[in-house]
């Protein structure tokens, strides 16, 4: 029987190396993967870290760039026809609004596309209604819709982007789900972390680690941290991702004692410096899952986040972390001192946190689930 080919679109390699290697992986065993995606020069390299027939580089940007846009459309209709793909699955809301439009124009007759949270959330005006209607027009055009979450689902529904009968989430959901080969718990580890980053034995340390933009809760998470400091000299704020509204110099700002503030930058090793905190950190305006909440968690890390519908799966209430209200800084300051002033609710969040994870979402299982997926769309 000849073998189905599927084809993957997303906007950087990065997205994939991140999300879908583990899938494409699994799903290999049994069908030709292509991947396309925005790919530099130098990351061409990284095309053999994938179990794939082809890598296309094919221009996919974030913002809206019309001419860009249609003539990458005009690539993707194109590379689609030649390839004769089975299926094209899409990932983020551009990659999903021209790979879903290309498949369909060219016949493609399988179109998934996977919601993993939504930019119109934090909008207002026209333009949130018009990246609205673009997440709906990538609906109309898709055979099969998966979301990373049941609450995302629910809010999609809720919003009237998907039908409750034209969406599914895989297994507990998550996108990719976590290696639990690579996040282990280790006290080595950790003291060697501390260290190279001059964090001492008795510091408690909350960290947060992602994009770095107003979104993602980092000028109230810089508030609240400049309230506990206040009161307590040895706690320290550790930063770790890319900076994207020049976020270093608005913490510089509102903390007043800037030398517990680490800004880390980007990291490769995810798994090696969360090790270095006491308390993970995620008061995210918006998010599709949060992926690095559980990674946390198998780390045995408690979790503080916001209570915005798309990490809601995230963590248990009480158990594996706690929650404060969203973009609310007194809610956030509150769940931070509360950590700070009970070692034993530390402790027990963090063991629940592992347990939770383990138990629900471990890579290996989230790729079983993707595998599934596809067996049962081609009836294989």
């Amino acid at each position: 029987m000849k073998r189905k080919k599927i084809c993957f679109v997303v906007p950087s390699l990065g997205t994939a190396r991140v999300f879908l290697k583990n899938h494409i992986e699994e799903l290999s065993i049994y069908f030709d993967i292509y991947l396309v995606a925005n790919v530099l020069e130098e990351e061409m390299i990284y095309s053999t870290d994938f179990q794939i027939k082809e890598l296309k580089n094919i221009k996919i940007t974030r913002g809206i760039a019309l001419i860009n846009d249609l003539r990458t459309l005009l690539y993707l209709c194109s590379y689609f026809k030649t390839m004769k793909f089975d299926a094209v699955h899409t990932v983020t809301p551009k990659a999903g609004l021209l790979g879903i439009l290309a498949a369909r124009l060219v016949g493609v007759s399988n179109r998934i596309h996977i919601f993993t949270g939504q930019v119109w959330h934090t909008k207002k005006g026209a333009y949130k209604y018009l990246l609205m209607f673009f997440d709906r027009f990538t609906v109309w055009n898709s055979t099969h819709i998966l979301v990373d979450g049941q609450s995302q689902r629910q809010f999609l529904i809720k919003n009237k982007i998907v039908a409750a009968t034209h969406s599914f989430v895989l297994g507990k959901g998550s996108i990719s789900g976590v290696d639990t080969n690579r996040f282990i718990p280790n006290a080595i580890v950790k003291k060697g972390v501390r260290a190279e980053l001059g964090i001492k034995e008795n510091d408690v340390v909350y960290m947060f680690l992602g994009r770095m933009n107003s979104e993602k809760g980092i000028n109230e998470l810089a508030e609240a941290f400049n309230r506990l400091r206040e009161k307590h000299v040895n706690v320290r704020l550790l930063l770790v991702g890319g900076d994207e509204e020049n976020m270093t110099l608005m913490v510089k700002q509102k903390v007043k004692n800037i030398e517990s503030v680490i800004f880390y930058g980007v990291t490769p090793t995810p798994e090696r410096l969360i090790q270095a905190c006491d308390i993970y950190c995620m008061p995210s305006y918006r998010e599709g899952f949060g992926l690095s909440v559980i990674e946390a968690s198998l780390l045995e890390k408690p979790i503080i986040c916001s209570d915005t519908y798309g990490l809601t799966e995230s963590i248990i209430e009480n158990k594996t972390g706690i929650r404060h209200k969203v973009a609310n800084v007194d809610s956030l300051h509150f769940a931070m001192e509360k950590l700070y002033n009970d070692q034993n609710l530390v402790e027990s969040l963090g063991k629940g946190g592992r347990v939770y994870v383990l138990e629900n979402f471990s890579a290996k299982t989230i790729s079983e689930k993707w595998l599934e997926f596809y067996l049962k769309m081609f009836n294989v």
